[in-house]
């Protein structure tokens, strides 16, 4: 019982101890999608080409030739935490191209215990009930090609719909915009900059809900909770390059500067700018099989006498194609090498043009 409203109650001191601009609202939106991609340590934002672009670099779903959708499943903490993700895309003419996303982060199956106990301290187990806390994403992206060669853009309008049982829910919307380009040499480069406008969020509290859990962890919760919050921008800028050996071999080297406008634990940091580099390598065999490997999510740590640790997140991944379906598999968790379990990530990938 004690757990229970313990996990109600932090929940709400999350939103009531946060000022109304918090610098990590939505976080659940950094965490990534595609086994292919967390593989590489999501350094993908020059080369993403199809239909998780919509997440990554919209401007990639120009390279389309046919539908596409992907799922991907993932647990984290132990299965706790659900993360699901469904996306389709597909080109409208040979200069703009379509694509929609749906993500949802979640824990179900909490128990709700506030009513457990009555006025006169009478215990009732017929009062005890589930709910869950889950963030959904729905997100509409659009690309277009520009007049200048080799240049593409693409946007992404994003609805977020945040819940804690009955106890509070929330909407916001926010946009994104992202940019490839690749030179005469076949060199990659992309932008994307996440929350262009800050992403907006406004909570509605069940105050007949919060006044049942009031006083679940005494000197906490005696106000209601902000009601608005503000995810600041991100950017992330990319290279990315292709390699081919003996026409079956290939290999693909990218890298990513993920940078927030906030002063953060990145190995570069600032209280304008902190950056956090990334580093990913895809070598493959006749477009058949691929073996993946990265690096990132470089953080100072620091240690109990003060002292700077250095800590880094590295991921490997696998994935195989045979005639327009890829399954891909990735190693990788949601901090450090040691802050969390690694968890095993799958993800699945079809290409109608296999249905011609």
């Amino acid at each position: 019982m004690k757990k229970s409203l313990l996990i109600i109650s932090c929940l709400f001191t999350l939103l009531s101890n946060s000022q109304t601009i918090r610098k990590y609202s939505n976080e659940f939106l950094s965490i990534g999608v595609d086994a292919a991609a967390l593989g590489m340590s999501n350094a993908v934002t020059a080369q993403t080409s199809d239909v998780n672009s919509g997440y990554w670099n919209p401007a990639g779903l120009l390279k389309l030739e046919d539908k596409q959708f992907s799922l991907m499943h993932a647990n984290y903490f132990a299965n706790i935490a659900q993360y699901d993700y469904a996306g389709f895309a597909m080109p409208i003419d040979d200069r703009s191209a379509l694509g929609v996303s749906l993500i949802r982060f979640g824990v179900d199956d909490i128990l709700n215990t506030t009513q457990l106990i009555d006025n006169q301290g009478n215990i009732d187990y017929n009062r005890i009930s589930l709910f869950s806390t889950a963030d959904y994403a729905l997100t509409v992206s659009y690309a277009r090609k520009l007049p200048l060669d080799g240049i593409n853009y693409g946007v992404n309008a994003k609805v977020i719909h945040r819940i804690i049982g009955d106890f509070a829910s929330s909407w916001g919307f926010g946009f994104d915009i992202g940019i490839q380009y690749e030179s005469d040499n076949e060199w990659l480069f992309g932008l994307m900059l996440r929350d262009i406008t800050t992403t907006y969020n406004t909570w509605i509290i069940n105050e007949e809900e919060y006044q049942k859990i009031k006083d679940a962890v005494p000197g906490e919760n005696q106000e209601l909770p902000e009601t608005s919050e503000v995810t600041l921008p991100k950017a992330q800028l990319g290279i990315a390059k292709k390699y081919i050996f003996r026409y079956d071999y290939s290999l693909t080297a990218a890298a990513n500067l993920n940078m927030q406008f906030a002063r953060t634990n990145d190995i570069i940091s600032s209280d304008i700018v902190s950056i956090d580099p990334a580093l990913g390598f895809e070598f493959g065999y006749v477009d058949l099989v691929f073996l993946r490997a990265g690096v990132g999510n470089f953080q100072k740590i620091t240690q109990i006498d003060d002292s700077n640790k250095l800590s880094f997140q590295p991921n490997i991944g696998l994935g195989f194609k045979y005639k327009g379906i890829q399954v891909d598999y990735a190693l990788t968790d949601l901090g450090d090498q040691s802050a969390a379990l690694y968890s095993n990530i799958f993800s699945l990938k079809v290409d109608f043009d296999v249905f011609r």
